[in-house]
């Protein structure tokens, strides 16, 4: 019985050890937002903090960092086509491979884009290792699982074609 309960503390042992050692590897220490901006951008968590400081750092559901639409604006989405932002859609990318997308209507023209948060930290305190240096929240979902992008890596603008 004794060798039983070893034998499972050992398993279990080893795969919170790898579950912590893939989490770090999730971890991305940059945050690129690139597609159709004017200024590509590639954000340490510092860098992150001071366009934050700049365009009005957010707040909300515990969380600190900056609005969507802030970010957005930092990087200037092109409006190089008549009624390009229609059809403009955001796309956020996980380094698990994870994606939310958002319109550009419903970040700059509804609630939801208020409640759009890029954030770095939560409750003061840097964001943890199993939610990465970087996280997307959409507070005002119903369900905001889905929407939830931990080790958050990469906001991409794109356009859906004419």
């Amino acid at each position: 019985m004794r060798r039983a309960v070893a034998g499972l503390f050992a398993v279990l042992l080893v795969s919170a050890s790898s579950f912590a050692q893939e989490a770090k590897s999730l971890v991305s220490t940059r945050l690129e937002v690139t597609g159709l901006v004017t200024r590509s951008l590639s954000l340490s968590v510092e860098d992150l903090r001071a366009v934050a400081k700049r365009r009005g750092p957010a707040e909300a559901g515990g969380y600190g960092g900056i609005l969507l639409p802030e970010l957005l604006r930092e990087a200037a989405i092109k409006e190089d086509e008549r009624h390009a932002m229609r059809r403009t859609y955001v796309v956020a990318f996980a380094t698990d491979g994870y994606q939310a997308v958002f319109s550009w209507g419903e970040l700059f023209n509804t609630p939801v884009g208020r409640s759009v948060l890029v954030a770095y930290e939560r409750d003061g305190a840097p964001l943890r290792d199993g939610e990465g240096k970087f996280a997307l929240v959409s507070l005002a979902d119903e369900r905001t699982g889905p929407r939830h992008v931990k080790w958050l890596n990469r906001i991409d603008v794109r356009r859906v074609p004419e």
